[in-house]
Order: C-alpha cells, then sequence, then structure tokens
C-alpha cells in the first residue's frame, strides 16, 4: 500500500513539472553566454525572481536565485548591475541589493537598510552609487566590502537611472520631478541641473556623446502636473536641451533603448518603435506591432543587435519574451517569471 501511494505521488509530481511551463534549473547552469533577466514579480508578493537565458542553446532556466540558494530574492526585483564576476540585484520593495557570483549564482551578500532603492552605479573598483525613489540622496557603497562609506546630497530630489561621461554622473529625477542632475563623481556633489520635460525616466548616451532622456510626461491627477510625454536630446558640455521631440498626451512611452553602435534608438509606445540620432522627427509607423498583446520591456543586446520583448500577459503570470533579429525576424519565444523588469548581457 505505501509503494502504491509512493508512485502515485511521483506520477503526479512528474505530470505537474511538465504542465509547468517555468522550466528550473539547480546546479548545472552555463552563464557564459546569454543574458539575466530580472523579474519584478507582484508588489507585496515576495516572488520576484531571477531567470537566466543562453542564447546558443536557447534554453531559458528560471528562478535560479532560489534554486541556488534556497531562498527568495524578495519583493520587486527592480534591475541589475554588474562588477568583475558579481551580479548585482536591486530588489526595490525588499529595501536592498542582493550580490552573487555571476558565475554559480551563489549567495555573496547584500547591502541592507536602504528605504526604496532602484540602480547600482559602479564609478570604481572601491566605490558605487545607489539610487533610491524615496531617500533624497544618492547611497555611495564600497564594492569590495559591500559597506556603505558615504552618501550624497540630493538637494531635495529623488533619482532614477544613472550614466557616466567621464567624472559626471548623469540622472533623471523621475519621481513628480522634471531635472537632469549632474553629480561630480571626485567630490561626490551635486553640481549642477537641467531641466526637463515632466518626469525623465530612461537614458542613453549615442556615438555622438549626446544624452537622450525619455520624460514619461505624468498622468492624468497627478500633483505635479500631466503633460506631452518626450524625448530630449542633451548636449552635455554645454548642459543645453538641443531637442524636444513630443508625443500626444495620451501616449506613454517606456523603455528607451540603444542599439550596440549608438546610432539607433529604439522605444515601446504600445509597439515599438525605432528611431535614427539624425532623425528630425518621431517615427510613425511602429518597428514591431504587438499584435493585441502587452508590450511591458524592451532590451538589445549590445553585441548582437537582437531584441528582446516581453509581454506581460496580465501582469500577474508568467511572462513570455520574443527575442527577434535587429532586423525584426522573430528568432525564438521562452517563458520567464513576472514582470520582466530588466536584463544584463554577458
Amino acid at each position: 500500500m505505501k509503494k502504491i501511494i509512493l508512485l502515485a505521488f511521483i506520477a503526479a509530481l512528474v505530470i505537474s513539472c511538465k504542465e509547468d511551463p517555468i522550466d528550473t534549473q539547480r546546479f548545472e547552469l552555463d552563464t557564459s553566454n546569454g543574458v539575466f533577466i530580472a523579474c519584478e514579480g507582484n508588489f507585496m508578493s515576495g516572488n520576484g525572481s531571477l531567470s537566466f537565458y543562453n542564447t546558443e542553446d536557447q534554453e531559458v532556466s528560471n528562478r535560479v536565485f532560489y534554486a541556488r540558494n534556497n531562498v527568495p530574492l524578495g519583493d520587486v526585483v527592480n534591475s541589475l548591475a554588474r562588477h568583475n564576476n558579481d551580479l548585482y540585484i536591486v530588489v526595490n520593495n525588499s529595501g536592498k541589493v542582493v550580490v552573487v557570483d555571476a558565475s554559480t549564482v551563489e549567495y555573496k551578500g547584500d547591502i541592507t537598510g536602504l528605504s526604496s532603492p532602484r540602480y547600482v552605479h559602479f564609478v570604481s573598483e572601491e566605490k558605487a552609487y545607489i539610487s533610491d525613489i524615496m531617500d533624497d540622496k544618492l547611497v555611495v557603497f564600497n564594492p569590495e566590502t559591500l559597506e556603505q562609506i558615504g552618501s550624497i546630497d540630493l538637494d531635495g530630489h529623488t533619482i532614477e537611472q544613472m550614466i557616466q561621461v567621464d567624472d559626471y554622473i548623469y540622472a533623471t529625477n523621475w519621481s513628480f520631478g522634471k531635472k537632469l542632475l549632474v553629480i561630480n563623481t571626485t567630490i561626490d556633489e551635486l553640481i549642477s541641473e537641467i531641466e526637463l520635460p515632466l518626469q525623465p525616466k530612461d537614458l542613453v548616451i549615442d556615438k555622438n556623446g549626446k544624452l537622450w532622456v525619455l520624460s514619461d510626461g505624468g498622468f492624468e491627477g497627478s500633483p505635479v502636473g500631466h503633460e506631452e510625454p518626450a524625448i530630449s536630446r542633451i548636449n552635455i558640455e554645454s548642459e543645453t536641451v538641443e531637442h524636444i521631440y513630443k508625443f500626444e498626451l495620451d501616449d506613454f512611452p517606456s523603455h528607451l533603448r540603444i542599439n550596440g553602435t549608438r546610432d539607433t534608438l529604439y522605444y515601446i509606445n504600445n509597439h515599438v518603435f525605432k528611431m535614427p540620432i539624425d532623425g528630425s522627427t518621431l517615427p510613425d509607423t511602429e518597428f514591431l506591432n504587438n499584435e493585441n498583446e502587452l508590450f511591458y520591456n524592451l532590451a538589445i543586446d549590445p553585441a548582437k543587435g537582437d531584441l528582446y520583448i516581453t509581454n506581460a500577459i496580465d501582469y500577474t503570470q508568467d511572462a513570455i519574451i520574443y527575442r527577434y533579429t535587429k532586423g525584426g525576424t522573430l528568432i525564438d519565444t521562452f517563458k520567464a517569471g513576472i514582470n520582466p523588469a530588466d536584463f544584463k548581457f554577458r
């Protein structure tokens, strides 16, 4: 009788695994070629996760942090950063940055005591910054020890994404803000501000050294207003806005990206659009039609030029990711965790 019950249990387990759309690989994970994918999960559910897609084998391994370390990542996995062979996983609503070995995904440590961290940027071997959407300071830490070694006062602003040119960090003041903040990394101080359209978030730099920033324009009923979303081109030498490309008020563009040769911009506005950096207007025709699916995120392989587009479906179930060539031909389709938020290519 015990054998019958045991066999029935094993059979049920096998069937349930086959029906599960998510594959999890426990110990034999090859991360030498491919991309890590941060999956937010759902707010207050603690179901954020980490996936890895092997571009050579076209195989995906999901929930790899849990599989390797036997503990969950936490609540809302927002972004990824890599330094040497360490992967930094920013877990927004858990107020921490988790550090793992980028080859084995083995836990190495974490940075805690943060309010609502968003992104990590590495200045040097001994210094890195963490942006925080709920704190008007930039946390400074040592990547070698993971110890917080200071902070930078942001004069009442909060910041989102960061990009570095020479000794200067350019950071977007997204949440209810209108500024691009300029930070001197040598002295760790905010030195200037550039005014932009409302709620600047994504930023990239092109081959000519021009900075491009996508502002989402806020939302109806926002305490700071609602205006047309826009993409701004900025001359960082003169700290001036050279051109503003405006959308319609009811548009909601997001996820501004640039290709590896840094001559073509991509973004989501319901569909996926592409725009040359010397374009005089926003494109009228989409590059990839969403075909009534929910395009949630976009990433570009800097080496191959392949596009990764995520379909969040209904925000509560495992997402679908489409991999396209730079010419728009579908290569592969696979499933990852809930709400893929960021990609880090190996």
